[in-house]
């Protein structure tokens, strides 16, 4: 099986070389694409990472994200992505803010949003990437967050404060 390489950027997120994910240091800034799901009644679609995963398992995150690949920008990734890993197909994403994350891990991330009415079965799940997935009313995901921040991505609280108003 073929290493995927990932695209490595400097500040400005231009690129500058490919790396293996194993190479990747905490120097090296990637990109990463995410989508942020909402429905009608205002829920939150999340994703809880596969206790498989190297990086974070089993922590909420975003509906969809993942790491932009050689060969892709940001907008062919998150289709993809969103179809590998939630089997969301034919929908249009609306491109949100692009953001620039530091800390354990130092990414671009370019957001896309999409608003859609479908219950959870609706969607089929990657098992290798996803543990499972849920809607969360806005207000009671703000306080499960706030009560118990160790079951998220540690940068999901920036992502509730950028969709906060989104109507």
């Amino acid at each position: 099986m073929e290493t995927e390489k990932y695209i490595i950027v400097n500040e400005k997120d231009e690129p500058i070389g490919n790396k293996e994910l194993e190479e990747i240091t905490p120097n090296d800034i990637y990109r990463v694409s995410a989508l942020w799901i909402e429905n009608s009644k205002g829920e939150v679609l999340l994703a809880r990472r596969s206790l498989n995963k190297k990086n974070d398992p089993g922590k909420w995150g975003p509906a969809v994200a993942g790491t932009v690949e050689v060969g892709e920008d940001y907008e062919s990734n998150i289709y993809k992505e969103a179809e590998e890993e939630i089997g969301l197909k034919s929908k249009k994403f609306q491109k949100f803010r692009k953001v620039r994350n530091h800390g354990k891990h130092n990414y671009f991330c370019q957001w896309y949003y999409l608003q859609i009415d479908k219950p959870i079965d609706y969607f089929k799940i990657q098992e290798e990437e996803v543990e499972e997935i849920a809607w969360f009313p806005k207000d009671e995901l703000e306080k499960e967050f706030k009560n118990n921040p160790e079951k998220f991505l540690i940068s999901f609280g920036k992502n509730l404060e950028y969709f906060k108003d989104l109507k």
